[in-house]
């Protein structure tokens, strides 16, 4: 289970943090690391310090320019947020998040990956709007700013706790029999995305000069649902279709060529 759940790291500025996210995910079993644009050299004397003996991670971490290829292949993207949003989005605890991993994670094929934002800034609302919940770290609310690495071991170790409960024989609710099939990944979620928002201004019913949130309702709505690869597909089906029968009633109403010659 822990091989499969992936820390990403969006924008960071010290390879300090990098290291010390290395040593606290190794403390706890976790070995998939993923740096998106980072904003220094990920490799240096300074992480290797702080990796304390678990550079082997930095070394073999993947770094690439987006979250989306970060995130590419999981089933469950979880951004750590510590404000609270305009638009509000699925939140959850850290305990909550363990008890969750079992049954995500029970599809072979399933992988989660928790994301950690800048260490100035942390994540945009455009990068937790591709996330389909938040995790918040119940700080003390008069000191509340936490160090990435130190954020990072928070998570990992619900997810160690999680697993260990796992192999122990912990209890776990079965899954609903009608959810075996596997989940959407995030890339065909973005792939249905951009159809759907293609789709709704072909029909008028979108206007991307007023998008009054339209586009970010509807993702919360998708990722609350976690819909099923399956589902998806149909979903993109019936975007299709409705393309096909607007582009059918334009092409009807539109003049035609030869009766502008006639007139």
């Amino acid at each position: 289970m822990l091989e499969r759940i992936r820390i990403v790291l969006i924008g960071t500025s010290h390879p300090g943090n990098i290291g010390g996210t290395a040593r606290a995910m190794q403390n706890m079993g976790l070995g998939d690391l993923a740096l998106v644009a980072p904003r220094c050299e990920p490799l240096t004397a300074d992480t290797i310090s702080r990796a304390s003996g678990a550079d082997t991670l930095v070394h073999r971490s993947r770094q690439v320019a987006t979250l989306e290829e970060a995130v590419a292949d999981c089933t469950l993207v979880v951004g750590a947020s510590a404000r609270s949003r305009t638009l509000p989005w699925p939140m959850i605890a850290p305990r909550e998040l363990g008890s969750r991993l079992p049954l995500e994670l029970a599809d072979s094929a399933a992988r989660v990956a928790l994301v950690f934002g800048r260490e100035d800034s942390g994540l945009t609302n455009a990068e937790l709007q591709r996330c389909h919940a938040h995790v918040h770290i119940p700080t003390n609310p008069d000191f509340s700013s936490l160090n990435l690495a130190a954020a990072v071991q928070v998570l990992a170790y619900e997810c160690r706790l999680a697993w260990l409960d796992h192999e122990q024989g912990g209890s776990a609710t079965p899954p609903d029999d009608s959810q075996g099939q596997p989940l959407a990944t995030h890339e065909e979620l973005e792939h249905y995305f951009a159809h759907l928002e293609r789709t709704l201004i072909a029909i008028e019913f979108h206007d991307p000069a007023m998008p009054r949130q339209l586009m970010a309702r509807l993702r919360r709505l998708t990722l609350r649902s976690r819909p099923e690869r399956m589902e998806l597909n149909i979903l993109r089906g019936i975007l299709s279709a409705t393309e096909k029968v607007a582009a059918n009633r334009s092409a009807q109403g539109s003049p035609d060529a030869g009766d502008d010659a006639a007139s």
